[in-house]
């Protein structure tokens, strides 16, 4: 999925700088984990997000705050990002550009996220077959997240992206209702 499609234009621009910069250093993955991490911390704490967020709360106040909880404890590459969001009164967007920077990097590395949807839980080796077929189709790297819910009875369901290919038992027999229904004899 291309990061541009669902995110504003600055979100991306802030995305693309700091994978750039983390490409440079060859720590792609390293800042994504950390991203990740960010993230967690943001939404395990309400308060923190609003103090990421308030405008009440100056720059050097959030700096303050910043350096207590991260300094140290992140990279050099991460903490001087956080700065610079801080500065550009941005850091309510960090969520968000951890998103943006992970579509980013899955598209740089050629990984797609696929998520797939089973009735009972696939097995390692339906799940590794589940994950080569669709890389194969789509010719990139699949990522593959297993949900599952009983009420498609079978089959699955395949989500890339935008895109949507439900091949469940449950949308089989739907379909298959709806030609019953409209094949009826004119009475």
């Amino acid at each position: 999925m291309n990061a541009a499609q669902h995110f504003s234009a600055t979100t991306v621009a802030y995305a693309r700088t700091l994978l750039e910069l983390a490409t440079e250093r060859q720590q792609q993955e390293a800042i994504a984990q950390e991203l990740g991490q960010l993230q967690e911390i943001v939404g395990a704490n309400p308060s923190f997000k609003t103090i990421l967020s308030d405008p009440s709360i100056g720059s050097t106040d959030r700096t303050s705050l910043l350096e207590k909880i991260f300094s140290g404890r992140v990279s050099p590459l991460v903490w001087n990002f956080l700065r610079v969001l801080n500065s550009r009164g941005s850091l309510k967007l960090l969520v968000e550009i951890a998103d943006a920077y992970e579509d980013l990097l899955n598209d740089q590395m050629g990984r797609i996220e696929v998520d797939v949807t089973v009735a009972h839980k696939l097995s390692a080796d339906d799940i590794e077959e589940v994950r080569l077929r669709v890389g194969k189709a789509l010719r990139k790297d699949a990522v593959v997240h297993q949900y599952v819910d009983d009420s498609i009875i079978g089959g699955l369901v395949v989500r890339v992206g935008d895109q949507l290919i439900d091949a469940s038992v449950r949308s089989q027999l739907s379909a298959m209702r709806q030609q019953l229904l409209s094949h009826r004899p004119n009475s």
